[in-house]
């Protein structure tokens, strides 16, 4: 009889497992309710990736911790790994941007995103410059030019280089008007946005300037819709690799 008794309690020694991952599982479901994606940045979410690799896959080890390890005894941790810095540093920066520029997002004046570049803040060609002509309309894109001048001067991005792209259409240019072609056109975009950015206070030694006319399009050049996209200025904040 002792013996049917052991037996019994040690099949019943494996139900509490049950009980602690019901509790796990609301642990997780708690902080994930607390978890506010828009105070994270890129590298955060990398080390957060990397912290689950092992999970799941049989392996006795667990996840990788994000607390100070080894490394930290040579003066190193996840935040001043260098890589780690320049997405931090954009990351911010990113969203920036999309606060800065959200009404002009909305209504397609203003294009943020990121690339192998960096950070790409695109000017509709349509909003800021009539058709043909490098100069710009002041009177009604001031104050996004303003806080484009906030956002380049800001802590954010300091120490970064910037680079102006003017970009057009395919469509050729009117040998009547005062382009022999669309890649004077671009160029002479860029620089007007260029001359404006500086005279409002950042450092003209931190920029270049480009114009490609209609060789990269972001849409298709086939409809009105398409050619519109392309008719753009893009202002990048550069990443360190792209100088």
């Amino acid at each position: 009889m002792a013996k049917k008794q052991k037996k019994e309690a040690g099949g019943a020694g494996g139900e509490w497992i049950v009980t602690y991952s019901d509790m796990v599982t609301l642990m997780l479901c708690f902080f994930v309710a607390l978890f506010n994606p828009d105070d994270v940045t890129p590298s955060t979410i990398e080390a957060m990736i990397s912290a689950f690799n092992n999970i799941g896959l049989g392996s006795s080890t667990g996840g990788n911790t994000l607390g100070a390890g080894k490394m930290a005894d040579l003066g190193n941790t996840i935040n001043a790994l260098p890589s780690m810095e320049k997405g931090q540093a954009l990351g911010t920066a990113l969203k920036k941007a999309i606060s800065l520029f959200n009404p002009e997002v909305k209504s397609n004046k203003v294009k943020v995103t990121h690339d192998e570049r960096g950070l790409v803040i695109s000017l509709a060609s349509d909003a800021f410059f009539n058709p043909a002509s490098a100069r710009i309309n002041v009177e009604q894109t001031r104050d996004i030019l303003l806080r484009l001048g906030t956002l380049l001067a800001s802590n954010e991005v300091a120490g970064k280089k910037f680079r102006i792209e003017g970009h057009t259409d395919n469509t050729p240019i009117d040998p009547a008007g005062p382009w022999e072609s669309n890649w004077e056109l671009s160029t002479a975009r860029s620089i007007s946005v260029l001359h404006y950015l500086t005279d409002i206070g950042v450092d003209e030694q931190r920029f270049q300037v480009a114009g490609f006319a209609h060789t990269a399009p972001v849409a298709s050049d086939d409809t009105a819709e398409g050619r519109a996209y392309n008719r753009r200025v893009d202002v990048i904040i550069l990443d360190d690799g792209h100088l």
